[in-house]
Formats: structure tokens, C-alpha cells, sequence
């Protein structure tokens, strides 16, 4: 607990001085918006249920909920992790007692913090202009969702975790991660409730972790939740088979791992 208090504590600390950065990074996730100005234009008039399924209502609280569940699961271990394994700095970490891995995850926790007050704001903006929209969850849901989001985030860490791990045996390993920013994309629910896909492909993206990243815990924040244990239970199941995953991707990397000096 100790470890895990200065760990964070610097890594805040840290993360405040690019606050103005973490804004930016911020205010480029509003694609949730941006979609919704568009799916709103094909929304049934009068405020009935469109080709979504969904009446305006329900399509904006959804967005502003996938808006922001993305800020509090988006992970780029891939970028950091290359970027020391290439400048050598990676080789420091590994001689230390704490597993590089935790440092990552620990600077990840801190910039969601620093993240906080910005979504608070565009939140707080996007209630004034749209104030229909308002709505406050039941402490049930409230505390559904937020576990929902922490194991969305745990899975997008540990995903790309097994990316950035490919270091070890590629330099470039982020152009893997960019072709699976594509199915990630379209399948998890950020640019379109999965409602709006043939049945097929809905059927097929429920096998994939995409849908369990953005759509359902988004679902259980705006109050329109699929079956609540079967997304908890697929969540859970990406979870226990990326962990052991990651685990001897690593033991393999480091075995092979060299670098100026080591």
C-alpha cells in the first residue's frame, strides 16, 4: 500500500504539470458528440424511436455516456512502453524490484484523475445546453456502471499491454495497435449503438472485448442496459484470459530482451 500511495502521488504530481496537454487530450475525445449530431438527424421527428431504436432522449443521455466512459478507459501503455524500450530507458525499470507494468498502470490511473475536473466541465456544458438530458442515476446503477468502466479500462490496458509487449520482438509494435483502432472503432459502440448493425455483425462483435469497452458500460450509465450479468460475465471472461496472456508474453519478452549496455 505504501508503494502504491508514492507511486500514485508522484505519477499525479507528474500529470499535473501537462495539464494543459490532458486537456487537449480531453476535448479530442468528443467523437461521442460528434456522432451524435449526426445519428440525431436520422432519429424519428417529434422525438420517437428512429432507425436506432432510440428516441433523442435516450440517443443523447447514451453518447454523453459513451463520451464518458471513453475518458476513463482510454489506455496508451503501446506509446509509452515503445518509446522507452527505443531510448533505453526500459532497461532501468527492468533492473528495479517494481514490475514496469505497475508504473504504467499507475501513471494511467493518475491522468484519469487529472482528467476528472475537464469532464466534469464538458459534462456540466453539455446538461446546459441540452438540459432535457439531465438525468442522475440510482446508487445501484451509478456503482454498476463505475465497476463497469474499471473493467473496460482493465481490459484496454491489458490488451494493449500485450501489444506493447511485442517490443520485445518488434520495434514498431503501435502499427498493430493502429489496425486494431479500426474494428475497436466501429465495434465498441463509440460511433453507433450496436443496435444500428445487421444482427450478424452485432452477433459476431459480442464475441470480440470492443462491445464491453464503450457500449455497455454506457448502456448502464444512461439506464438502458442489455442483460447485466452476461455483460459482467464477458467482461470478466476477457479479463481472466488476457491476464495469463500478458503474463508469458512477458516472461518471453524479457528473456530475449537486449539493449545497449544489457
Amino acid at each position: 500500500m505504501r508503494i502504491a500511495r508514492v507511486l500514485l502521488s508522484s505519477q499525479y504530481a507528474y500529470m499535473l504539470e501537462y495539464r494543459a496537454e490532458i486537456a487537449l487530450w480531453t476535448l479530442s475525445g468528443v467523437v461521442p458528440f460528434i456522432m451524435l449530431a449526426l445519428w440525431s438527424q436520422v432519429d424519428a421527428s417529434g422525438g420517437g424511436t428512429g432507425e436506432l431504436g432510440l428516441n433523442r432522449l435516450q440517443l443523447g443521455r447514451y453518447f454523453l455516456s459513451a463520451f464518458i466512459v471513453r475518458q476513463f478507459t482510454i489506455a496508451w501503455v503501446v506509446w509509452a512502453f515503445e518509446e522507452d524500450a527505443l531510448q533505453g530507458r526500459l532497461s532501468h525499470a527492468l533492473l528495479q524490484p517494481l514490475h514496469p507494468l505497475w508504473r504504467y498502470l499507475g501513471a494511467h490511473l493518475a491522468e484519469q484523475a487529472t482528467r476528472l475536473p475537464f469532464v466534469a466541465l464538458l459534462v456540466g456544458l453539455f446538461f446546459l445546453l441540452q438540459p432535457d438530458t439531465v438525468w442522475l442515476p440510482s446508487l445501484g446503477q451509478a456503482f454498476a456502471a463505475l465497476l463497469a468502466i474499471w473493467m473496460a479500462f482493465t481490459i484496454n490496458f491489458l490488451l494493449q499491454s500485450a501489444i506493447a509487449i511485442l517490443c520485445f520482438w518488434s520495434e514498431r509494435a503501435n502499427a498493430l495497435e493502429r489496425l486494431l483502432y479500426i474494428p475497436y472503432l466501429f465495434l465498441s459502440g463509440l460511433v453507433a449503438p450496436l443496435e444500428v448493425f445487421p444482427p450478424a455483425v452485432r452477433a459476431a462483435a459480442l464475441w470480440t472485448p470492443f462491445p464491453y469497452m464503450i457500449a455497455f458500460p454506457a448502456q448502464l450509465l444512461s439506464g438502458n442496459p442489455p442483460s447485466i450479468s452476461g455483460g459482467f460475465a464477458a467482461m470478466a471472461l476477457w479479463i481472466a484470459l488476457l491476464l495469463p496472456l500478458v503474463a508469458l508474453l512477458w516472461k518471453a519478452g524479457v528473456r530475449r530482451y537486449s539493449a545497449m549496455g544489457a
